[in-house]
């Protein structure tokens, strides 16, 4: 799955130089890591949850999670500080390229009534964040042996300055925008 970073190297980068005039092929803005993070709130009352959690998101990145734990105390939600409260994956390189390119090709495209991702979810610094309803849509994981449908945050953290660069820069690798 080198593809999409030969892509990169060949095809968008001198794209992004002539669409936004720099001068030097380090300006142009790259994908620095991809963040996936899954909140299992379940797992203040049962820590099995927790589990099935983690293999989820091993299968779905290919790298082994780490729990994240809570910050405070939320007596109303029955939390504790330090409680395992859900799990995350950092890519980064060969894995981050072949996370974002099954996500882009395979992985969206099976989501039902797909329609493209939403324009507005940068943050003003060229970061993007997809959040994802259910785990289902990822080829790896059978539906079989679900024991409850999960949601997950994927944030695209990039280089670039501004919004409109970052834009750029992921609909040149194929993210599917939608029109």
């Amino acid at each position: 799955m080198a593809r999409m970073k030969e892509r990169f190297l060949n095809e968008v980068t001198p794209a992004l130089m002539q669409k936004f005039e720099y001068s030097t092929v380090m300006q142009v803005p790259k994908i620095e890591k991809v963040v996936i993070n899954m909140g299992v709130g379940d797992a203040v009352q049962n820590s099995k949850v927790l589990d099935s959690a983690v293999n989820d998101m091993q299968l779905i990145s290919g790298q082994k999670p780490v729990i994240t734990k809570a910050k405070k105390s939320i007596a109303g939600f029955k939390l504790r500080e330090n409680m395992p409260i859900g799990v995350k994956v950092t890519l980064r390189g060969e894995r981050m390229y072949h996370f974002l390119d099954k996500l882009f090709n395979i992985t969206l495209p099976r989501v039902r009534d797909f329609q493209g991702v939403s324009n507005r979810a940068f943050d003003g610094r060229g970061n993007y964040t997809l959040g994802l309803k259910e785990q289902l849509i990822f080829p790896e994981i059978e539906y079989d042996k679900v024991d409850k449908v999960r949601g997950m945050d994927i944030v695209i953290v990039t280089t670039a300055k501004t919004d409109e660069e970052s834009r750029e820069l992921l609909t040149q690798l194929g993210m599917p925008f939608a029109k």
